[in-house]
């Protein structure tokens, strides 16, 4: 197989800053740069010749640093392993994490202990909306103490986001399959609002950002879903089979909505 090299205008404008390149030029060069030596070395030419400064620069902090690498211990492997599970978590995301999986639980036994007395299944009620408080808090700000430099970095765009994403869905659909399967509803009946809430998340949180979008879509659930069926005791219409084509097509349009903007997640409005 060929390997496609940076053209000679990225890889200066990278040495440069990243001056005049697009957000998903600049991640996906430095993607190509952890694999690909010969594009290390030209990037390096790149700065000598371009930016003479920032050598000098790193030569002062690579003479502080020398001394104290040459004695530093290797990295254990518990570390390592540490370092490639944050690709797709984050500490914040743990007890958020639980908190789901807690609440669906607790939703399957109220409906196990109240099932004669109530049409509309808590499990299919909680479903779309519990993805979305892991995606907020795998997002927030506050919560996220590598916040800054998550936010920085040129590939802190749509593959992280993805990444963090599937994590929450990894840890909610499997407890959902479960309060599904054992309340007796479909799983097309949940998992289809599941991920259209989720990725509607995503599409709105590109221009909002993510943590916003979650916490708007979730209060707008509350109000217009969840409200009304725990008043009635009745499924809403828009949880009945008759509503998948719509959710359907909800999924579909936020699909081609993250796709079409998939730059928007490398700027630091998508982390608010």
């Amino acid at each position: 197989m060929t390997v496609e090299h940076a053209s000679e205008r990225i890889i200066e404008g990278y040495a440069r800053g990243g001056a005049g390149l697009p957000i998903d030029e600049m991640w996906a060069v430095e993607a190509h740069l952890e694999a690909c030596r010969e594009c290390r070395d030209r990037l390096s030419a790149a700065v000598r010749d371009s930016v003479p400064e920032v050598v000098a620069l790193v030569e002062t902090v690579w003479t502080d640093l020398e001394p104290q690498v040459a004695i530093a211990a290797v990295m254990p492997h518990r570390r390592r392993r540490t370092a490639r599970l944050s690709k797709w978590l984050t500490p914040a995301m743990v007890p958020w994490l639980a908190m789901v999986v807690a609440v669906t639980l607790a939703a399957l036994l109220l409906d196990l202990v109240d099932a004669g007395s109530r049409q509309a299944s808590l499990v299919l009620l909680c479903a779309p909306v519990l993805p979305v408080l892991g995606v907020a808090a795998s997002w927030s700000r506050g919560l996220d103490p590598a916040y800054e430099l998550t936010a920085s970095v040129p590939r802190a765009g749509l593959p992280l986001v993805l990444r963090r994403t599937a994590s929450v869905l990894a840890a909610v659909v499997p407890a959902l399959l479960v309060g599904g399967w054992a309340t007796g509803v479909m799983v097309a009946q949940w998992l289809v609002p599941c991920l259209a809430f989720t990725v509607a998340t995503l599409a709105l949180g590109g221009a909002v950002g993510v943590t916003r979008a979650a916490l708007w879509l979730a209060a707008v659930w509350a109000a217009v879903i969840v409200a009304p069926t725990v008043a009635t005791s009745r499924t809403a219409a828009a949880l009945e089979t008759g509503g998948l084509p719509v959710w359907g097509l909800i999924l579909a349009l936020a699909i081609g909505v993250v796709i079409a903007r998939r730059g928007a997640y490398s700027e630091l409005g998508a982390h608010r």
